[in-house]
């Protein structure tokens, strides 16, 4: 199957690209980094630049068997000044409803349109377990992810199945949140962040390219999607299990006033506050993930680590 994949070359798009062409799949990958052009992994590798109308790259989803949307500026690439925010959004919203159009105006639509959203659609939650039924939150993150899920549904239609996968914090070492954990702990100073009470929503990479890799083959698989594994945790019980994978301390807390004065508002939306959010859907639908538990997902991750300290 020929699959295209907007934003194909970072921290979740680059594996997911490998695991679609190890399975045999036809694959594309839009880019802005025209450094990517020489890749020699067997994807083909597609200029275009999201937010404008039309461009070569359109052709490439006319006839498609699938699209993936993962294109987007990093939420934690910078100090959320007013132009950060409206980076942040724009680079959501435009690049999504330039394959929306695309679909819309396409002879043959592709059978299925996957695009990113992340858990923080649902704003701060406390201690409240939310699915994919729950209600939009009311903050910066929360209004960006409802903003971009309703550019993704505009491909909603007879030909094409719409997935919104609502992402949570993707555990890896090579990217993501986790190597920014990883310092502390390394120095004997690891522990909860802020009142450490928060629950943070965390998925294994492997699960989340194995959840998107079902959507694609799920015809049953619609609307929002949580990508969280089932049982998520506290920052503090983040902590500890981070810390006894490690063989480091876990009990030296970070204050969330220190947090907000380095980071401003993003301290609260992405660390400070979170997510009791749980994949009902994939569950119902029969997804079995790898790693249900951090523990598990944790030592999987870490294995080449602890048994060179054995």
């Amino acid at each position: 199957m020929k699959i295209v994949i907007a934003g194909g070359t970072g921290f979740l798009g680059a594996p997911l690209t490998a695991r679609l062409l190890a399975d045999g799949h036809d694959v594309t990958v839009l880019t802005r980094r025209t450094a990517v052009a020489g890749r020699s992994d067997g994807a083909r590798v597609v200029s275009w630049t999201p937010g404008i109308d039309g461009g070569p790259w359109v052709s490439e989803v006319d006839g498609a068997g699938a699209v993936v949307n993962l294109a987007g500026e990093s939420i934690a690439g910078g100090r959320w000044t007013d132009a950060r925010k409206r980076l942040i959004t724009d680079s959501r919203v435009h690049a999504t409803r330039s394959l929306v159009d695309a679909i819309r105006r396409a002879a043959t639509p592709p059978p299925v349109f996957i695009s990113g959203s992340a858990v923080g659609y649902y704003g701060p939650c406390g201690d409240q377990a939310v699915t994919e039924e729950s209600a939009p939150g009311t903050d910066f993150l929360a209004r960006v992810c409802v903003q971009w899920e309703a550019e993704t549904n505009r491909a909603a239609g007879s030909h094409t199945r719409v997935v919104c996968i609502r992402t949570g914090i993707v555990l890896e070492t090579d990217g993501g949140a986790l190597p920014q954990m990883l310092a502390p702990f390394k120095f004997g100073a690891g522990g909860p962040v802020g009142s450490g009470r928060q629950y943070w929503p965390w998925i294994h990479r492997t699960d989340w390219i194995d959840l998107v890799c079902w959507t694609l083959r799920i015809s049953s698989a619609t609307g929002p999607v949580n990508a969280t594994a089932p049982v998520p945790v506290t920052s503090a019980e983040f902590a500890r299990a981070l810390g006894a994978i490690l063989h480091r301390p876990s009990f030296m807390p970070v204050p969330g006033f220190m947090l907000r004065l380095i980071l401003g508002e993003m301290a609260d939306a992405l660390l400070l506050s979170g997510q009791r959010a749980v994949p009902a859907k994939a569950e119902r639908l029969g997804f079995a993930f790898r790693y249900a538990k951090l523990d598990a997902a944790l030592a999987a991750i870490f294995a080449n680590t602890v048994a060179a300290q054995s």
